[in-house]
């Protein structure tokens, strides 16, 4: 399995028994989703390694306690500490309308309502405060802040992304 046919699930933090359970972070608004996997990949050494799971559930409802087959001790558990935790993107549960992955966007064009075609998604920067589109226009970088209030359509067929932004924040970039 490759790093770009998985998503990001989230990171072990902690030991949670001396039976080799561990406890992980879920980056995601809906943990419950994935209370029941079967299987799961962690990151070691950079390759993808698949972990079978004899047990999960909800820890404080933000974490996830895993026993998995064959962690039968804390040695075994500290050997997979700080490992990122990955699964198949056909795994993610479906979006419908304006909700949409990051990574399901890269490459979809954006067009304004007042300006016409901006560029191509080339990226999602969510490093600052509010999450914005990196758009490609011809070798200039425009960015769009990722606002409820912005985007007006996710046409997924067409890989278009509809907005309506201010009035001058495109012209600001060129």
């Amino acid at each position: 399995m490759r790093k770009e046919d998985c998503f990001y699930l989230g990171k072990i933090v902690k030991k949670y028994s001396f039976k080799g359970e561990v406890l992980a972070k879920l980056d995601t608004d809906q943990p419950e989703l994935y209370e029941n996997l079967d299987a799961i990949f962690l990151n070691l050494r950079n390759n993808l390694v698949p972990f079978f799971i004899e047990r999960s559930q909800l820890h404080k409802s933000e974490l996830l306690r895993i026993k998995f087959e064959d962690v039968d001790e804390e040695a075994d558990a500290d050997a997979i500490m700080k490992s990122d935790l990955y699964l198949p993107l056909d795994l993610l549960p479906k979006l419908e309308g304006n909700k949409f992955y990051f990574h399901e966007v890269i490459g979809f064009t954006v067009e304004d309502v007042n300006y016409g075609k901006v560029g191509t998604i080339k990226a999602i920067n969510d490093s600052t405060a509010q999450s914005l589109f990196e758009i490609d226009r011809n070798g200039i970088e425009i960015l769009i802040p990722m606002n409820d209030e912005f985007i007006v359509k996710v046409d997924r067929e067409n890989k278009t992304i509809i907005v309506e932004t201010t009035e001058g924040l495109i012209d600001l970039y060129l």
